[in-house]
Parts: structure tokens; C-alpha cells; sequence
């Protein structure tokens, strides 16, 4: 079987696990990894490796890869990503996907969190990068201002993020309110992220530029 995103997407068993271990993160007090963000990092991935010129099929598993990628989350945050693989791998196989579709997917999802990511491939290079530049203000749950941590701040003085995509190079362009997170802050917690982008942007034979507040950062 050829899956397709949309086979996954409209999976029951996916869905739900995907909504279970947002539910274990909001009891942690993480920012949101529910439908908003899985969705973004799937489209931003497919969109990556399309204008970059890769072919419909590597676009489409990056899509399906950027949907599953936080499934782990269920069994536990820490190494969620080795855990949302094997799970990848099971739900997968079950569905009939073929071997060499499976291995590229969970291949992408088991090396995408910062603490053990590669960009092994271009699949997972390009969820490296849609997950790490998912940085916005709608993700942030915790209420009020004075119980932010430094995620929250970060996340939340977020008002403009965007990703552009050239031939020679992918761009996050941010706009942060500094009253509530400076820049200095912001790459306190989002340093290995970016360096962990600019890995995959190699990867992809491209660089990789931060701009924030209109100032080239990377």
C-alpha cells in the first residue's frame, strides 16, 4: 500500500493519540502539540522539500512524518521521539505501508527531538526544520503573564513567524515583543534548535537564516 497523508490524517487510532499525549503535555505545562502544531510541521515539511525540488513522494512522506511526529509524547516526553517511531512503525505496518516508506517515516520521527536529532535524510531534515521554527504565540497555554516560564515568554512574545523557503536558502523571520522576552532570551532556549536547523538546511544542500526584529541572527 501507497499511504497517502490523508490516509493517516483521517486514521481514528492516530488521531487519538495524537490528542492523548497533547493531554499529558498540558499536565506537564508544555506549549501545545495538538492538531495546530502537528498540522503546521506537516505542511511546512511537504513545502520544504516541494520548492526545494524534491520529488511529490519525499514531499508526502515528510507530510505524513510532520503529522506523527509528537505521538510519543504519550508514553512519556522524555525520548518521545524513539517511542513515537516505534509506535510510527507499528501503526504503519499494521495499515499495510510498505517497508521501504515505513523505515524512511519512522527514520525522520525517531531522529527529530534536539537531544538526539541527525538529519539523516532529506525527510528528516525537513521535519527538523517545520517542527524547530514552529515558534508563535498561540502555542502557549499557561495563563496568567506572571506563570510563564522561559518557554512561555519565548513562545509568547512571538507576533510575526514565518518560513521562507529559496533555492539557496530557508529563512525564519520572527518578530518578538522584547518587554517580554529579549533576544538574548530567546536564543537562551532556542540556540540548539537553531544550530540543530542550520544541520538540516546543510542536509538539504541550503542554508539557514534567522532574522528577528528585521536583524540577521544566523
Amino acid at each position: 500500500m501507497q499511504i497517502t497523508f490523508e490516509d493517516v490524517r483521517k486514521n481514528q487510532a492516530i488521531n487519538a493519540y495524537i490528542q492523548k499525549a497533547d493531554e499529558s503535555l498540558i499536565a506537564l505545562g508544555y506549549t501545545e502539540h495538538s492538531f495546530p502544531h502537528v498540522l503546521k510541521v506537516a505542511n511546512t515539511a511537504s513545502q520544504i522539500l516541494t520548492e526545494l525540488g524534491y520529488s511529490p513522494r519525499e514531499a508526502e512522506l515528510a507530510k505524513i512524518a510532520g503529522y506523527l511526529h509528537d505521538i510519543g509524547n504519550i508514553v512519556n516526553r522524555i525520548e518521545h521521539a524513539q517511542s513515537g517511531a516505534v509506535m510510527a512503525f507499528r501503526i504503519l505496518d499494521n495499515m499495510g505501508v510498505e517497508a521501504e516508506d515505513i523505515a524512511t517515516i519512522v527514520t525522520a520521527i525517531g531522529n527529530h527531538d534536539e537531544s538526539t536529532a541527525f538529519p539523516v535524510n532529506s525527510v528528516a531534515a525537513a521535519l527538523i526544520l517545520a517542527d524547530k521554527t514552529d515558534v508563535r504565540r498561540t502555542r502557549v497555554r499557561r495563563q496568567p503573564l506572571e506563570q510563564f516560564d522561559i518557554h512561555d515568554r519565548v513562545n509568547f512574545s512571538v507576533t510575526h513567524s514565518q518560513v521562507m523557503i529559496e533555492k539557496t536558502a530557508i529563512t525564519l523571520d520572527i518578530t518578538i515583543e522584547t518587554e517580554i522576552c529579549d533576544v538574548l532570551e530567546y536564543f537562551e532556549i532556542f540556540m540548539e534548535r537553531m544550530l540543530l536547523c542550520r544541520r538540516a538546511a546543510e542536509q538539504l544542500k541550503v542554508a539557514f537564516h534567522l532574522i528577528v526584529n528585521g536583524q540577521k541572527m544566523m
